[in-house]
């Protein structure tokens, strides 16, 4: 049923949504400058990653998030049926899933996992790769998933 799908793209969407609000967390230590554990009482920490890129990964995650969950509530409005359903599914969360190993390995990209050669931000290296690849593959499939989803609302 469309429903068991549906299901199943919020679990995943859930578990992107935590990755994202976790990512927060950094981001508060980033601005900070540490972790604060009562009230004017802060554990200095230092994270190596710019507050730059946790805003990054905190909000791209949480978006990605919401994406999916979003094309699962649509699949039904718009007419998906459970193979097409199934289909439309793996795309959506794929995108969600490749986005978050993207903003995550680019934190640790020095070029910002944005080009497999080094670039004006930095050079490559392995995390680059981690970060790239998925990110651009899952790219065309998230372009052609919401034109599937476009033209099934449109047709």
């Amino acid at each position: 049923m469309i429903v068991d799908i549906q299901r199943r793209m919020i679990g995943h969407a859930a578990l992107i949504l935590l990755i994202g609000m976790l990512a927060g967390a950094g981001l508060l230590v980033s601005l900070v400058g540490g972790l604060e554990w009562w009230p004017g009482k802060t554990i200095p920490l230092h994270l190596p990653i710019s507050t730059d890129a946790w805003v990054r990964t905190h909000l791209g995650g949480m978006l990605n998030a919401f994406l999916i969950m979003l094309a699962a509530l649509a699949m039904p409005v718009v007419g998906f049926d459970v193979p097409g359903g199934r289909r439309l599914g793996w795309m959506f969360v794929g995108t969600g899933w490749a986005n978050t190993v993207f903003y995550w390995a680019a934190m640790f990209a020095p070029n910002r996992a944005l080009s497999f050669a080094d670039n004006r931000f930095g050079s490559s290296n392995l995390f680059t790769v981690i970060g790239l690849a998925p990110a651009l593959l899952f790219t065309l499939v998230s372009i052609v998933a919401v034109v599937l989803l476009a033209y099934r609302a449109l047709r």
